[in-house]
């Protein structure tokens, strides 16, 4: 029997997030933000909210604004993508807005489709005018989160918080 332990980067996003005070997490399932989703369905005081599409969590997480509470979106590289027409309600509305983004095409990259939108994502978010902060050491990736929600919770900016490819480690396509 295999016994894996969360990397230690992942604990320190979800207590970057518990600490910050975020009270709802959206999310597409992926395996980098796995640790944050398990914890945020295991605790009694986030609603955890799985998306169909990326895009409906710039609405959710606006609406929690809206309603009194922080939210925070999961999502990875390739789901920027479908977001960039809701961005423009953060741009209209100046919401407080923070998205952690796992990376896909970067490092070690085995599956070409991740290619395009992951060498594009700082690019894309940059221009409809959010923040991007990266986090590529694992030492720093909790401190990196904080600032993150400090910037949108405190500052009210638009931010995104970037998770190197090279923290979740090689992938490899598997046949079973």
């Amino acid at each position: 029997m295999e016994v894996t332990t969360d990397p230690a980067w992942q604990q320190a996003v979800f207590k970057a997030l518990k600490d910050g005070g975020i009270q709802q997490i959206a999310y597409v399932p992926d395996a980098g933000h796995s640790y944050a989703i398990r914890a945020a369905q295991s605790d009694p005081d986030i609603i955890d909210t799985v998306l169909t599409t990326e895009e409906e969590g710039v609405a959710l997480v606006s609406g929690a604004w809206l309603g009194g509470q922080r939210a925070a979106l999961l999502m990875q590289s390739s789901g920027v993508g479908n977001c960039v027409n809701m961005f423009s309600l953060l741009r209209s509305c100046n919401f407080p807005f923070l998205t952690l983004v796992t990376m896909r095409g970067e490092y070690a990259e085995f599956n070409p489709w991740q290619g395009p939108m992951g060498k594009t994502t700082q690019a894309a978010l940059e221009l409809m005018g959010i923040t991007v902060m990266r986090a590529s050491d694992p030492e720093d990736v909790g401190e990196i989160v904080s600032a993150g929600l400090d910037a949108a919770f405190l500052a009210g900016e638009q931010v995104a918080v970037l998770l190197s490819q090279s923290l979740i480690g090689r992938k490899k396509w598997e046949r079973k």
